[in-house]
């Protein structure tokens, strides 16, 4: 599938700090230290209504830590998927009665422009779900041969228990897990299945619905077999950073995290790390509340793309908040006296190895901004200043001044 083209990124004259991160498998912040090409897999967009400011808080997160790996010397490999073909695109389809492949395309293009606004580098491999059945069918494979697979009907199951580590990665209880595995796609009052945990791993054709060739019968893969069988391919085994919003924590990280420790045992990821939920009207904003703010809606009504980008960097990615419209006021302003303070002749030195640091540390957006804003506040004399924080600024925070 292809990507958005990537915005060209400054070079800086001085490399950043290795970056430490929360990892949410040992709730602790732990300096990550990529071997080679740093490893990056992102979750990305089942395509319909995108694309939404927690969809974009998301995925500004990780450009942060795209941006400091490779301003630390790293070379970095980013993967991303599209859920292209699923059960909530499929029921948006039949409610509006929109063809779900031409939906799903329309949407991705969406999420593809609001990318490139946003100055998101892009991904070196894009992959949608569809595109990717072949490496599917090669996991589950791999999953049968180690006895972690069986059969509900003509349905494929993965079992949770064949992985000792199961749990690990959002650390939570069995109650904890029941409450909240139908509330994400996963079906624990089905009959037939050994644990009510057990994931689905390939879907069996159901009338009127879309339906691939396998080995196990036409069908479909399930959620978290897609992401697995993606990463894998894309990536190899043990992944630096698996990365996406909180609410994928469980079940879709840990059981795509077992699905792989299982296939090729090793475990998926050295770390696991989550952005914070975006609320709107006092609610988590999400597609199936309706309580959206969309990015292309803002574009459309002449609103700066970096203004939206500022103000997603305001706060700390791990921290859940609400978005306001004061919030994108505040944001204006604070862009229009960067970008005079950027012209200026002069200034104090570039706060460049500040702003590094900040970022290495848990990508602290919040912290580098704060630094910079300080800067723009204070008179200087240093000529080459002004040039030296607006490429700082690109190259690190991806705010064009």
């Amino acid at each position: 599938m292809r990507a958005w083209t990537s915005p060209e990124v400054p070079t800086l004259s001085i490399c950043g700090p290795e970056v430490a991160l929360f990892d949410t498998a040992t709730q602790s912040v732990r300096t990550i230290t990529p071997e080679g090409v740093a490893k990056l897999y992102v979750c990305g967009i089942t395509p319909y209504d995108a694309t939404h400011l927690g969809h974009a808080n998301t995925y500004v997160t990780f450009d942060l830590l795209n941006r400091a790996w490779r301003t630390s010397g790293h070379q970095v490999r980013y993967v991303q998927n599209v859920t292209d073909v699923d059960d909530p695109l499929l029921e948006r389809a039949n409610a509006t009665g929109v063809d779900w492949v031409a939906l799903a395309e329309r949407e991705t293009e969406l999420f593809r422009t609001d990318m490139t606004a946003l100055r998101v580098l892009a991904p070196d491999a894009y992959v949608g779900a569809v595109e990717s059945i072949p490496w599917v069918i090669e996991m589950i494979q791999r999953l049968q041969e180690a006895g972690s697979v069986y059969a509900v009907d003509n349905d494929l199951y993965f079992d949770v228990h064949s992985d000792s580590g199961f749990g690990s990665i959002s650390g939570w209880d069995r109650e904890q897990m029941m409450k909240i595995f139908a509330e994400r796609g996963g079906d624990p009052d089905r009959t037939g299945k050994r644990d009510p945990l057990d994931c689905l791993l390939w879907l069996a054709a159901r009338p009127g619905e879309p339906a691939w060739e396998s080995p196990f019968g036409a069908g479909r893969p399930g959620w978290h077999v897609e992401c697995s069988a993606i990463a894998r391919r894309e990536l190899g085994t043990t992944i630096d950073v698996q990365g996406g919003g909180s609410d994928l924590i469980f079940p879709h990280h840990e059981m795509s995290a077992s699905e792989a420790a299982v296939a090729d045992a090793r475990p998926f990821a050295r770390a696991y790390v989550h952005s914070g939920m975006v609320g709107l009207d006092g609610e988590k904003m999400s597609k199936s509340k309706g309580n959206l703010e969309l990015v292309s809606r803002l574009r459309n009504t002449g609103t700066d793309p970096m203004a939206v980008r500022l103000a997603l960097l305001r706060h700390h990615y791990r921290s859940d908040w609400e978005w306001t419209p004061a919030q994108l006021d505040a944001a204006n302003d604070t862009l229009a006296s960067l970008r005079t303070a950027v012209a200026r002749p002069a200034g104090p030195a570039a706060p460049m190895t500040a702003v590094l640091s900040a970022l290495a540390d848990d990508l602290n957006a919040p912290k580098a901004l704060q630094i910079v804003e300080e800067w723009a506040a204070t008179p200087g004399t240093d000529a080459q200043a002004p040039a030296q924080v607006r490429e700082l600024v690109d190259a690190a925070l991806g705010l064009v001044l």
